[in-house]
């Protein structure tokens, strides 16, 4: 056979029967199709935070978190139209990011493209026309930094409250760049993670986005390391807005705010504070910040654990009063575990597995304490 036909053939056969590439031409496929929000989880939102209907995705800014996707994405083209509805309003998008919020904050780790309005204001620290940067232990090298982490847009590009904003946000093995209204200005590299969810946030400012689509890229292998955490089950506990779902003698000492749920007794006082929802076997997620030395919390995990922050096992791990503490209660097939900070602790069964009943997540601080982040799991 002909040497130049040959090559034709081995062209047009790895053509038919090769990998799949994806061309540059094909369409950005909608990442919002219906106002039940499929394919998306709210992390630590509730329902009334966000409305999609007629083709535009509605967020009331209240309380601060975010909804992600059901799916992680390591390469992709995403686009969407943003604006905010009041001048200097706050919000973002975060790619690559874990499957829950990170400890003390209402955030994710992740790569957050900023979105803020203009009057928000531009500083040596932030601008308002397409930042880039990695938050909560998320890490990036900025293209056009100044000096930090964070990578500052080449040009002022985003136009004032109401008008609409396009966003083109292209990731591929580690890099991030963004184009602001069709033009290329901010970007990473050597990111980390470079596999996980996207979210939108919610931050305070009343934000609608439109035509939100997404074109997947061909994945590469990548090191486990640079993959966000992936679903483990959590839910959220707390709404961010109120005490819905939380049953308490006397609720006069609990206090809703925003993302922080707060217990503002005396360390003579305690109100226990127990879900409506009952629990068999579960891993529970509870950041804690202790107010005042002598502030102290009992949680009862459902039916198989209790925990006292007092426990020298446990004190041994914690922050100083002020600072935010992740508790884990987790359930192993041979083990489980009290994860303080990162910290394992072995943790007893209170009733053993095969005699389980059922009970709520019970708080039960003495003291001044905060909350935020309460997830459950049910195994």
């Amino acid at each position: 056979m002909n040497q130049n036909l040959l090559r034709v053939l081995c062209v047009v056969l790895a053509a038919m029967f090769g990998p799949r590439a994806t061309r540059a031409d094909e369409p950005l496929e909608p990442m919002f199709v219906d106002a039940e929000l499929s394919g998306w989880v709210l992390t630590n939102t509730p329902p009334e935070t966000w409305n999609f209907k007629d083709g535009v995705l509605y967020c009331t800014g209240k309380p601060i978190g975010e909804i992600r996707t059901a799916k992680m994405y390591q390469n992709f083209v995403m686009e969407l139209e943003w604006r905010h509805m009041v001048p200097r309003g706050n919000a973002g998008i975060f790619v690559w990011a874990d499957d829950i919020t990170a400890r003390g904050v209402p955030f994710h780790r992740g790569i957050e493209v900023q979105v803020l309005e203009n009057e928000y204001g531009n500083t040596r620290g932030y601008s308002t026309h397409g930042d880039i940067f990695p938050i909560h232990g998320a890490t990036m090298t900025p293209v056009n930094g100044r000096g930090g982490s964070r990578a500052f847009p080449t040009e002022n590009r985003s136009n004032p409250s109401p008008q609409w904003n396009h966003y083109r946000i292209e990731c591929r093995d580690g890099e991030i760049s963004l184009a602001v209204n069709g033009k290329v200005v901010t970007q990473g590299k050597d990111c980390v993670p470079r596999k996980g969810y996207i979210c939108l946030e919610s931050e305070g400012g009343v934000v609608e986005y439109r035509n939100v689509r997404i074109r997947e890229l061909p994945a590469t292998d990548i090191s486990p390391d640079h993959v966000a955490i992936p679903n483990r089950g959590y839910r959220s506990l707390y709404t961010g807005l109120n005490l819905d779902g939380w049953i308490a003698d006397d609720t006069s000492k609990w206090k809703s705010k925003d993302w922080v749920l707060a217990f503002e007794g005396s360390t003579e006082e305690s109100s226990p504070l127990t879900t409506e929802e009952k629990f068999g076997d579960a891993n529970f997620v509870v950041d804690v910040r202790l107010k005042s030395p002598d502030s102290n919390l009992l949680i009862h995990a459902g039916p198989a654990f209790h925990i006292d922050l007092s426990d020298d096992k446990v004190t041994a791990h914690l922050q100083k009063p002020g600072q935010w503490n992740r508790i884990e209660a987790i359930l192993g097939d041979e083990d489980n575990w009290l994860v303080i900070n990162g910290n394992r602790v072995p943790l007893q069964r209170v009733e053993p597995k095969d005699q389980a009943s059922i009970a709520p997540l019970m708080l039960n601080p003495t003291g001044p304490v905060d909350f935020c982040n309460l997830y459950a799991a049910p195994k």
